[in-house]
């Protein structure tokens, strides 16, 4: 059997992020481990893009846009929401993940969704390093899994 191997390295390639701008500590520090681990895995700053959006609901949209761009290898999404006292929190995390889910497999474009979705800002803020770094990482192995497939 041949397995193919994981492959970290991000040279050459582009990537698009799109964050949240709605728990800006939060997003933020998603964005610095994110930014961090891209470039510490070979991708070049200038081959990175930010577009903001207001809220999660909104990320889904917006990667549609960039994956149908043909300008990006990969993407991101970056978020949080946390829980608070009404339903609204279920349908925010249930939509943006599908919308994120469906860019994803509509396009044939990666994306890493590192949009969080916990019960209090110490767990999000406890979660915003290692999970940004993370989406870095899965976005780059996802490109090189599908190149190596192809």
């Amino acid at each position: 059997m041949r397995e193919i191997e994981k492959n970290l390295n991000g040279k050459g390639m582009r990537i698009g992020i799109v964050q949240s701008r709605f728990n800006p500590t939060v997003c933020e520090g998603l964005l610095a481990s994110c930014c961090m681990q891209l470039v510490k895995s070979g991708v070049r700053e200038d081959d990175i893009s930010l577009a903001t959006v207001p809220g999660a609901l909104e990320i889904p949209l917006v990667l549609q846009t960039m994956a149908q761009s043909g300008k990006f290898d990969a993407l991101i999404a970056l978020g949080a929401v946390i829980r608070g006292d009404t339903f609204h929190f279920e349908i925010v995390c249930n939509e943006s993940a599908r919308g994120v889910g469906e860019v994803q497999l509509h396009s044939g474009v990666p994306v890493a969704n590192a949009i969080l979705t916990t019960d209090t800002d110490e767990q999000a803020e406890v979660r915003m390093n290692i999970k940004g770094a993370e989406a870095a990482l899965v976005a780059i192995e996802m490109v090189n899994l599908l190149k190596e497939i192809a």
